[in-house]
């Protein structure tokens, strides 16, 4: 495990963007039947996923939330110095989806982007990547996390098909001397590479779509296997305990884990963020969008102490002890479809 430690970074708004298009319990019960559909919302906690249209892609979803929360935070385009862009569904092979949103926002051509290609462990990467870098270039920076992940779905899959929603949000980082102190732990093993993988590249068969695969049995293994110790390491360089904290939001991978989870750490259930029915598993986007779901009012009114930590493609893991708040913006917005005129907002609500 790497442990590090940043001083001087600070969240000051966070914006999520889901997709118009929704997928509920009562499609999964016309595909696998009533019976099994019921199964796997209880099992799982997921009532329905959002998804993109087919001329829809991640950088959409990432430019809608960017655009609302440069807008909403009263930054200039030509304020930010630094764009970090997280995704393992770009929209091209290349040119990165960093590019393509530093033309669409008009940033400077001084403003240096780079692309991560990460998953569900993808926003505490991109956050840490970030917070590093503009402390040595600059004063803001623009992160953006997302996937598409609905375009590698089997629909008649049922290990996956019922899981996995389409998401982004942008948050917004900022160097200040009254920051606290930002503790992460991060690690990799690759041993998990073929548990959760899409074929590509060389290896992709030319007489069939690429799929997503999981086995979500070692999901599961790895996940009780590792992301313990890397709360409670991130915690321990801060000076905390599980009780110190406001709020453990886990990757929103489903119910069951996220529960489980939490009894392993000694969580409450007041503690614990479960922000999923309606929006699924969206990779590295559940964290962010879980604090816009559930945590909107507290963030915007005061400062918590969390303990965010994402898991999964690689195998590879993030926790971070922070505090975040009051921020200027915390909201979940619709990306409509392309002949939807309309802009839509949905106002971001408390979750138990």
């Amino acid at each position: 495990m790497v442990a590090s430690v940043v001083d001087g970074v600070a969240v000051r708004g966070v914006v999520g963007c889901i997709p118009q298009g929704r997928e509920s319990q009562a499609d999964l019960i016309a595909r696998f039947g009533e019976e099994a559909a019921l199964k796997i919302v209880k099992a799982t906690g997921i009532e329905a996923r959002h998804r993109v249209e087919t001329d829809q892609c991640a950088s959409d979803l990432g430019e809608h939330a960017a655009r609302r929360l440069l807008d909403g935070m009263g930054w200039d385009a030509a304020s930010v110095d630094l764009l970090v862009f997280v995704t393992q569904t770009p929209d091209h092979p290349l040119p990165g989806n960093g590019a393509l949103l530093h033309r669409r926002l008009g940033l400077r051509k001084s403003v240096p982007v780079l692309d991560l290609t990460q998953g569900c462990a993808g926003f505490v990467y991109g956050l840490w990547t970030a917070s590093v870098m503009v402390k040595s270039i600059g004063r803001r920076a623009l992160l953006i996390v997302g996937d598409t992940t609905s375009r590698f779905i089997d629909p008649l899959d049922r290990a996956v098909a019922p899981l996995f929603g389409d998401a982004a949000a942008a948050i917004a980082l900022e160097c200040a001397p009254d920051a606290g102190r930002m503790a992460f732990d991060l690690g990799s093993d690759g041993a998990g590479a073929p548990y959760l993988t899409v074929e590509g590249g060389a290896m992709r068969r030319p007489d069939r779509l690429p799929r997503l695969f999981m086995d979500g049995t070692q999901v599961f293994a790895f996940t009780l296997r590792e992301v313990p110790g890397s709360v409670r390491a991130a915690l321990a360089s801060v000076g905390w305990g599980i009780g110190d904290i406001d709020h453990l939001v886990l990757h929103q991978a489903n119910a069951q884990m996220i529960h489980h989870l939490a009894q392993k750490l000694g969580a409450t259930p007041d503690q614990t963020v479960v922000a999923l029915a309606e929006v699924g598993n969206t990779s590295s986007a559940s964290i962010p969008l879980a604090l816009c779901l559930a945590l909107s009012s507290e963030l915007t009114s005061q400062s918590r102490r969390l303990l965010l930590s994402g898991f999964g493609v690689g195998w590879s893991w993030g926790s971070v002890a922070l505090t975040v708040g009051p921020v200027s913006l915390c909201e979940t917005l619709t990306l409509l479809g392309r002949n939807d005129p309309a802009e839509s907002a949905a106002p971001a609500t408390d979750a138990d």
